[in-house]
């Protein structure tokens, strides 16, 4: 039961950090793609209000430009492209005064595409141009203008359009090197995340061992105790019996000798079924497991049921199915049948019915269901009708002998044959107990 305490407090907190790193995580990542945006759309601000620094004009076979006076050949636009170089050197645009703003625009790579009438790119120009090819910027344009936006990301390029009546830019920034440096703060971030969670859940199972410890201490001292005080017990209520018998004997049939042999039968029940508990918690007992057939192990010990049911004015039902074989252990599935059915018959109501059935599992193994009318499980009681001397509604156990007991070593029975012990009930109506075996 500790083992199990400490279990989920640790899954509990081991969830606690996970969601905490992975917030954190998410978070720095976050952020990071905002900043980028932010200084992306800033930079395309300021590029778009310069126009792009004005796109280079290309020069035909001829060495003219487009539209030029024939005068005006390469010699001129080395000048011009000196003049443009000098400009951008010094944060400006030819024929304007230099901006400071125009940093922003150098954090990253950039190149502006100078589009014709019918959508093609007529020129472009970046400061980076060793970077880029015109096979590159003539996809990018093709994908740009299929997007159909204005402004957007494509990959790693942050690209915005421009059109007015005397020209069409495209205005195409590219993030590549920060969004690199961010999926690198991402990885560091999640290694580091991954060692710190890794460090605080082992920190956190440590703590709550310590924390559990005394739990634990005071928990087996209690089970050593039921141990010993269980076998001290069994000489005594021996040598009661035995005189018991004696006196009846020699004086015959008394009513307070009865009274007393009737008690000492039931404290050795309650003695036999606490050392079962006992034995179970210190794992001397184990499901001896073999392929057997459960419904002819269940009738052996059902059928004697048959007249008590009778004589307590119950109807008692027994539907099995001919060849259920599980994997179990014979005594301890035959003690689980005693119990329930025990159970089933000491809390149905008079003239009420009881029903018993073996049957196949949904996938494997088979099925026990005992089920029986009455007053039925208050739902306040349904979580705990498996704890050791837990009993329900106390004006109703006035009415039933029983110590709490029965149920808790039904269960451990099923959990020792890996199983699974469930019960629903109706309030007036109908307690169903449902065992699988696998």
């Amino acid at each position: 039961m500790i083992g199990k305490l400490r279990r989920r407090m640790t899954l509990l907190v081991a969830a606690v950090i996970l969601l905490v790193t992975a917030g954190l995580v998410i978070s720095i990542n976050y952020m990071n793609w905002r900043g980028i945006s932010a200084r992306a759309e800033e930079a395309l601000d300021i590029l778009a209000e310069n126009k792009g620094l004005r796109p280079n004009v290309k020069i035909n076979a001829e060495g003219v430009p487009p539209d030029g006076n024939p005068e005006d050949g390469p010699e001129m636009e080395n000048e011009k492209n000196g003049l443009r170089d000098r400009d951008r050197r010094e944060g400006g645009i030819m024929g304007q005064p230099p901006r400071m703003d125009n940093e922003l625009a150098r954090l990253s790579n950039y190149y502006v595409i100078s589009l014709s009438e019918q959508g093609t790119p007529e020129s472009w120009r970046s400061d980076r141009s060793d970077l880029y090819s015109d096979e590159l910027v003539a996809d990018m344009t093709e994908t740009i203008l299929k997007d159909g936006r204005k402004s957007g990301r494509i990959g790693t390029q942050f690209f915005r359009l421009l059109e007015d009546d005397a020209e069409r830019l495209v205005i195409v920034l590219d993030e590549r090197l920060e969004i690199m440096s961010a999926q690198q703060v991402l990885k560091n971030t999640l290694l580091i995340a991954s060692i710190a969670g890794i460090l605080l859940c082992a920190a956190a199972y440590v703590l709550i061992r310590m924390l559990t410890n005394p739990v634990q201490e005071a928990f087996d001292r209690q089970k050593q105790f039921v141990w010993d005080a269980s076998h001290e017990l069994k000489t005594p209520l021996a040598v009661i019996s035995s005189n018991a018998e004696v006196l009846e004997g020699e004086i015959g049939q008394n009513e307070n000798l009865g009274y007393i042999r009737s008690e000492v039968k039931r404290t050795d029940a309650l003695i036999r079924n606490l050392l079962t508990l006992a034995r179970m918690d210190r794992n001397t007992v184990s499901a001896d497991l073999k392929e057997i057939d459960l419904g002819r192990t269940v009738l052996e010990v059902a059928l004697p049921f048959e007249s008590t049911a009778f004589e307590q004015g119950r109807h008692f039902d027994i539907q099995t199915e001919d060849g259920v074989r599980v994997n179990g252990d014979r005594d301890m599935l035959q003690q689980l049948t005693v119990i329930l059915l025990s159970n089933a018959l000491k809390y149905s109501d008079e003239g009420g019915s009881i029903t018993l059935s073996v049957r196949r599992g949904r996938r494997d193994g088979g099925e026990i269901c005992v089920a029986n009318t009455g007053d039925g499980i208050a739902p306040k009681d349904m979580d705990r009708i498996f704890d050791r001397f837990y009993r329900g509604d106390s004006s109703h156990n006035r009415e039933t002998e029983g110590f709490g007991l029965g149920l808790s070593i039904a269960k451990n029975i099923v959990d020792a044959h890996k199983g699974k012990i469930s019960v629903s009930s109706e309030a007036g109506g109908e307690t169903v107990f449902r065992v699988r075996i696998p």
